[in-house]
């Protein structure tokens, strides 16, 4: 919904969760199909012991079998983080690599290194990075397709555009979160409202988990607690929709 702003409250709550609850809150709201909105598995965080990550998508596109017609490798950097601006709060870089297969690394220490200087939080890629070690000592959560050695001859065709990623389309904007699970989009009309419903239905769960943990469990107490799990999950699901009926 264009013009929503999340408060950085909001941010830091949505962090404190793993990718999959927050693809298990948005399910309740019934926005959209239960196979959409996250990425597939060809995207995987490089560095899975890192916490999750929130942000918004600062896309991009990039090659790197042929050279750019004009400009050098890094051209494009100033083009990019000049665009940051553009975007309603921390930036996670995307970027479609138009070549397929990948030819080259899409990201290493030095575009990293720039892009968090800069404020970004992450970087997700369709395509393969490199300096692994480096970018990892950057504390900077960086998602892909593979890993590739040199980075061809590296460059941006275009900065802040649609683009596809992992089977689905980011625009600009777009409100991400990952972590070694994935990574997902957050509508961003429901997410201030994914992040207050996130501690009630961690705890729904909990009701089994802590039947599971209890010592000699039977099928008959463990029917009790899901019981109990959909009983808390459909309370906390009506209210959200009589909280969306009334706005």
């Amino acid at each position: 919904m264009p013009g929503v702003i999340l408060a950085q409250a909001d941010l830091d709550l949505l962090r404190q969760y793993d990718t999959p609850t927050i693809c298990n809150v948005i399910e309740l709201f019934d926005v959209r199909p239960r196979s959409a909105g996250y990425m597939n598995s060809r995207i995987a965080a490089c560095f899975p012991e890192m916490p999750p990550v929130v942000g918004y998508a600062a896309t991009a596109t990039f090659r790197s079998a042929a050279p750019p017609r004009a400009g050098d490798a890094y051209s494009a950097l100033e083009d990019q983080v000049a665009a940051f601006s553009r975007i309603p709060g921390p930036p996670i870089v995307v970027f479609q690599d138009l070549d397929v297969p990948s030819a080259g690394a899409t990201f290493g220490e030095i575009m990293c290194a720039t892009y968090k200087a800069f404020g970004a939080v992450g970087l997700i890629t369709s395509g393969t990075g490199r300096d692994l070690d480096q970018v990892r000592a950057l504390d900077f959560p960086v998602f892909t397709d593979g890993v590739a050695c040199s980075h061809g001859y590296l460059h941006v065709p275009s900065v802040h555009v649609p683009v596809h990623v992992g089977g689905i389309t980011i625009y600009p904007g777009d409100l991400l979160h990952g972590d070694r699970n994935g990574v997902t989009t957050i509508p961003i009309h429901i997410a201030h409202q994914v992040a207050d419903a996130c501690a009630e239905f961690a705890a729904a769960e909990t009701v089994v988990l802590d039947c599971l943990k209890g010592g000699s469990v039977s099928p008959e107490a463990l029917a009790k607690a899901r019981a109990e799990q959909r009983r808390l999950v459909a309370a906390l699901q009506e209210r959200i929709r009589t909280s969306r009926d009334k706005n």
